[in-house]
C-alpha cells in the first residue's frame, strides 16, 4: 500500500510540472483514481508544503474549480544539453526557471576520448557551486546529438566509456539519477510537453544546427523507433554533389544545409570578395562565427540573408519527403538554428511548392518554436520528470 501511495504522490506532482496547474478534479481524471483519493493526497502534499493553490480558473460558467501548481522550490533537475562543440548545464526548479542561469563551456565531442570525463567533472562543479543538497535533486537529464540507446545508456557516436554505459559512468560518480537521449528527440520532448507541438496530434521537429535534426511526435507522443534512432533527417540522401558527409555517406542532407555548412560558404565568399558587413569569421570559434551571421542577417545583410535563404531551401526539400511520408498537421523549426525566424520560412514554403504535392502539404503549417535555442535545456529536463516512476522516493523538503 504505502508503494503505491508513493506511485500516487508522484503521479501528481508529474502531472502538475507538465500542466502548470490543475483543478482537483482534472488531476484525479489525469491519474484514473476516485476524487476522494485524489483529493486526500492532495491535501497531504499541500500541508507537506510541494504543492500550493493556484487560485480559480476561469469562469465557463458555474462554480470555478481552485486550481493547484507545483511549489517552484520542491525539487531541482540538473538539465544538460550537449552539441557537437558546446555544452550547457542548468539547473531547474519545478517551474522550469533556472536556478543561477546555464553555464556554458567549450567541450568537443569528436575525438575526444575524455569528453566524457570531462562533462562529468563540470557537472559535479555546477552541482556543488549551487548549494542545493542532493535529496533535493531528482536526477540529470542530458540531451546529446549523436545514435543514442536510451535504454541502454549508450551513445554509439561520441562519449566514450572506459566500461559500461554512460549513464552508469555518471550515476556511480555523482550518486544521482541519469537519463541520456538524442539531442533532436528531447528538443521535440519540449515542444510536445510546453512548446509548439502541445496538443498536436502529428508534427515534425526540425533541429536546425551542425546537422539537421528531427523529433517525431505521432499520435501526440514522442517517436524514436525501435532502436531509439528514428529522425535521421541529416542523412537522407538528396544530393548527387559527391560531398563526403561526417556519417561516411555522400549526398546527405546535412552536406548542403547544415549551419557548418552556411559557414563555410559565407566564409568562402568573404575572402573571394563578397560584400558584407562581416568581415571574418574565426574557422576555431564555431558558435561566435554563427551568432555573427545570423546577426548579420537580421541587420538585412544580403550576402547572409542569401546563405541561410539557400540552406533553408535546401531543408525544405527534406520536409518535403517528411510531408510525402507522414502528413503532419505541423512542421516545428527549432533548436539553435530557429533564431533566424522568418528568414527560414520563405524558402522553406517555396521548396514545398516546388516538391511537394499540394493537396499534402496545404494542411502542413510551418512554425517557429518560441523555445528556440532554451528548446533542449527544458527537454532534458522533461526527460527526468518523464522518468519519474522510477524514482524510489520523493524528495524530502527542508525544514
Amino acid at each position: 500500500m504505502q508503494d503505491k501511495k508513493l506511485g500516487y504522490r508522484k503521479n501528481i506532482l508529474r502531472n502538475l510540472y507538465f500542466a502548470g496547474s490543475l483543478s482537483c478534479a482534472e488531476l484525479s481524471g489525469q491519474i484514473n483514481k476516485s476524487l476522494p483519493l485524489t483529493t486526500k493526497i492532495l491535501s497531504d502534499l499541500m500541508i507537506e508544503g510541494y504543492v500550493v493553490e493556484k487560485g480559480h480558473a476561469p469562469s465557463t460558467g458555474g462554480r470555478r474549480p481552485l486550481q493547484y501548481s507545483l511549489r517552484s522550490d520542491t525539487m531541482y533537475i540538473v538539465s544538460v544539453a550537449m552539441d557537437q562543440f558546446v555544452t550547457r548545464i542548468a539547473i531547474l526548479d519545478m517551474h522550469n526557471q533556472y536556478l543561477k542561469g546555464i553555464e556554458k563551456f567549450e567541450l568537443p565531442l569528436s575525438r575526444n576520448p575524455q569528453a566524457l570525463s570531462q562533462l562529468t567533472e563540470k557537472l559535479e562543479q555546477v552541482i556543488d557551486d549551487s548549494g542545493i543538497p542532493k535529496d533535493k535533486i531528482i536526477g540529470i537529464g542530458i540531451g546529446m546529438p549523436g545514435f543514442v540507446d536510451a535504454i541502454k545508456g549508450i551513445n554509439y557516436s561520441f562519449l566514450e566509456v572506459p566500461h559500461g554505459s554512460v549513464i552508469e559512468y555518471i550515476q556511480t560518480r555523482l550518486e544521482l539519477p541519469v537519463y541520456i537521449n538524442n539531442d533532436s528527440s528531447l528538443i521535440a520532448l519540449a515542444e510536445l510537453k510546453f512548446g509548439a507541438a502541445r496538443s498536436r496530434k502529428t508534427a515534425m521537429v526540425v533541429n536546425i544546427g551542425w546537422g539537421i535534426g528531427l523529433g517525431l511526435v505521432i499520435n501526440g507522443e514522442l517517436y524514436q523507433g525501435e532502436n531509439g534512432f528514428a529522425g535521421e533527417f541529416s542523412h537522407i540522401p538528396l544530393f548527387l554533389n559527391g560531398k563526403l558527409c561526417k556519417c561516411g555517406k555522400r549526398g546527405c542532407l546535412e552536406t548542403e544545409s547544415s549551419l557548418l555548412v552556411v559557414l563555410d560558404k559565407a566564409r568562402e565568399g568573404l575572402q573571394a570578395g563578397r560584400q558584407s558587413m562581416v568581415k571574418e569569421l574565426p574557422a576555431d570559434h564555431v558558435e561566435q562565427s554563427i551568432e555573427t551571421v545570423v546577426t548579420a542577417a537580421g541587420k538585412g545583410d544580403q550576402f547572409m540573408i542569401e546563405l541561410l535563404s539557400d540552406a533553408g531551401y535546401t531543408i525544405g526539400r527534406g520536409v518535403a519527403v517528411l510531408i510525402h511520408l507522414l502528413n503532419p498537421e505541423v512542421i516545428i523549426l527549432s533548436g539553435r538554428g530557429a533564431s533566424p525566424g522568418i528568414i527560414w520560412q520563405t524558402p522553406i514554403q517555396q521548396a514545398l511548392n516546388e516538391h511537394c504535392i499540394p493537396r499534402l502539404s496545404a494542411s502542413t503549417s510551418i512554425e517557429i518554436s518560441k523555445l528556440g535555442y532554451n528548446a533542449e535545456i527544458i527537454g532534458a529536463a522533461a526527460l527526468v520528470m518523464e522518468n519519474y516512476y522510477q524514482l524510489n522516493q520523493v524528495p524530502a523538503l527542508s525544514t
